[in-house]
């Protein structure tokens, strides 16, 4: 059966500078307004400790707050936090500018996690950003720098220029897509994988393979979902507003799944279910 989980519970990943991260978190994508408030303060009630949020989504400013009054009241101290954002395409040729905007509206003394949201190959700026987010590492306003939707390429490239591999590549993956080619890149470099659209946007739900697992672990075909990457050591940060739903995702760090499993997961069919990073935003 699924058990509940304390935050120390949770378990984390020692990223390549050093720092830990949870591996699992709640996305923020297209939480708006005062309910992202609302969320994130009974999110942290639960256990969470890692939030992830953007420029692009236009809520770092109710996630900030949400800290903040968390902090406030005694919730959680900052320490324990693990706070996410990133650099938004159009913004990569100003990206120190763009950054401390994101700060200003976090209204944070720093972010965690900071990324380069989409490589954006065609506009040749993604190794600039990175090298501009790399100085604000080592200003200390951002602990750990990261990118999202990269692949081997352009991974290649930072590298290269910079001697330094991010500590995190955020990218969709779940199952049924579960890039094993760019897993293996990740391995090879110490970058950690991080998954967005952990469920696959519910279309994977209803498989034959997950709910037979499901019903195997006491478990809903969500936390299976959730538990077949966090049992592969990939971060996940699914993204919901109903106060079950937020148990349920972090209680599925509790569940463990075997080879046997994994193995019968892994036959999962399915393909990418949003924007090719080799071709968006063009």
């Amino acid at each position: 059966m699924v058990g509940t989980l304390s935050p120390r519970d949770i378990p984390h990943a020692t990223l390549n500078d050093g720092h830990e991260l949870p591996l699992v978190g709640l996305g923020t994508y297209k939480l708006t307004g005062p309910d992202t408030v609302n969320i994130i303060r009974r999110a942290i009630d639960c256990g969470y400790r890692h939030f992830d949020t953007a420029s692009l989504y236009g809520n770092e400013a109710e996630v900030g707050r949400a800290v903040r009054e968390a902090i406030a009241a005694g919730d959680v101290v900052r320490e324990e936090l693990f706070i996410t954002s990133k650099l938004w395409n159009d913004d990569q040729p100003r990206a120190t500018e763009a950054f401390h905007e994101s700060l200003r509206r976090l209204d944070l003394d720093h972010v965690d996690l900071f990324m380069v949201h989409w490589p954006w190959p065609q506009n040749g700026t993604f190794v600039a950003a990175y090298e501009a987010l790399l100085e604000q590492r080592e200003a200390g306003l951002i602990r750990t720098v990261g990118v999202a939707n990269f692949y081997e390429e352009t991974l290649d490239e930072l590298i290269a220029a910079t001697g330094v591999a991010p500590a995190v590549n955020q990218v969709e993956l779940h199952a049924g897509f579960t890039q094993p080619e760019l897993r293996d890149y990740h391995a090879r470099h110490n970058i950690l994988t991080e998954a967005w659209a952990p469920l696959g946007r519910g279309e994977i739900l209803d498989s034959s393979q997950i709910t037979q697992v499901a019903a195997a672990y006491g478990a809903t075909p969500a936390q299976i979902a959730l538990a077949y990457l966090v049992s592969q050591g990939i971060s996940v940060i699914p993204k919901t507003s109903s106060a079950q739903r937020l148990k349920g995702n972090i209680a599925a760090a509790s569940i463990t799944l075997d080879r046997e499993s994994l193995d019968l997961l892994d036959t999962i069919p399915g393909e990418r279910q949003s924007n090719d990073p080799r071709m968006f935003p063009g």
